[in-house]
């Protein structure tokens, strides 16, 4: 089955088959496994071993990955609804603005930005730990950072708001 995975501006033609996975063009092996009780998988990729953790966001195929210190917010479509998208010309993700959230419980160890910052898309916002791992939330887009609602040392739970991003550009 072929899927469309949108990360940040970028999109990855990603063809499964059995135990191998066609990334834009490029054959891998490929062995994926959840760690029971935890919201971890183990991913076996073309010979690399890989701990992720994996937290479904609000959407459809909509998920926030986390893999040595680092997350990403990732969309993946199969071809049928990639096509539906492109004749509809419904955009393939969220509109600039929202609130960027907690993906699991934690402690907030670091906020790197400040009511009225203008963030690229994928800047850090906060740093969270969970489960002995520092996760850098970023932000799924670019925007104006209206309110953050959190400070080091605040304990979170899944879900709770951390930043509100507003559109970049003022509205006509």
């Amino acid at each position: 089955m072929k899927y469309f995975v949108r990360i940040g501006a970028s999109t990855v033609e990603v063809d499964l088959q059995g135990g191998r996975v066609i990334v834009d063009g490029e054959a891998l092996d490929a062995h994926l496994a959840g760690i029971p009780g935890t919201p971890l998988v183990h991913l076996l990729l073309g010979g690399h071993s890989w701990t992720v953790a994996a937290q479904p966001l609000d959407g459809p195929g909509r998920w926030a990955l986390g893999a040595v210190g680092e997350r990403v917010e990732v969309e993946a479509v199969d071809e049928r609804t990639q096509a539906i998208r492109a004749l509809t010309g419904k955009p393939a993700g969220p509109g600039a603005g929202g609130v960027v959230k907690a993906p699991m419980p934690g402690l907030v160890v670091r906020v790197t930005v400040a009511d009225g910052d203008r963030v690229a898309a994928g800047a850090g916002l906060v740093v969270v730990e969970a489960m002995k791992m520092e996760n850098e939330l970023r932000a799924p887009r670019a925007g104006v950072v209206s309110r953050v609602h959190v400070k080091p040392g605040d304990v979170v739970e899944k879900g709770t708001p951390l930043v509100t991003l507003e559109n970049a550009e003022p509205s006509s």
